[in-house]
């Protein structure tokens, strides 16, 4: 866990990051505000994770997921985040979905590449798994003919 309280605050960059995405343009937020913001967003992290853990907990797991935080956010009476929460957590799904996606899709498009820039190894891996399965039949025939 963390030696220091002020270990386990997020960091300023993303802190500031969020503050001006937050505001109109020409806002100024003093560094007593932002420390502040900082530090109240921090415990609420901490919190969440804690209410969290103990769904976790409750269903005998050690891992969270999606659903505890969903159900801490709800005991922690957040009920108006929920829908933007949920929203956001199925676009991270898409997201992931089609990088997964789009990764097999590379590898499958990678092994044709080399399948056509040479053709025999293609036919030698194919002679290999034809003598393989004639290899088995053969056992198989034998196996038999014991019997």
């Amino acid at each position: 866990m963390a030696e220091r309280p002020e270990d386990l605050n997020l960091p300023n960059a993303v802190i500031t990051r969020i503050i001006k995405e937050a505001l109109p343009d020409g806002v100024n937020v003093s560094k007593e505000a932002r420390s502040a913001i900082s530090r109240a967003a921090s415990v609420f992290v901490l919190y969440a994770t804690s209410c969290a853990n103990n769904f976790a907990m409750k269903g005998k797991r050690k891992t969270l997921n999606a659903t505890d935080v969903l159900a801490a956010m709800e005991e922690m009476e957040f009920e108006r985040f929920l829908t933007p929460l949920k929203e956001s957590l199925e676009a991270y799904r898409r997201d992931q979905k089609g990088k997964k996606e789009a990764t097999e899709q590379k590898k499958k498009d990678k092994d044709k590449k080399a399948d056509s820039e040479d053709p025999d190894k293609s036919r030698e891996d194919e002679n290999e798994e034809d003598e393989d399965k004639m290899e088995e039949d053969e056992a198989v025939d034998e196996d038999e003919v014991e019997n």
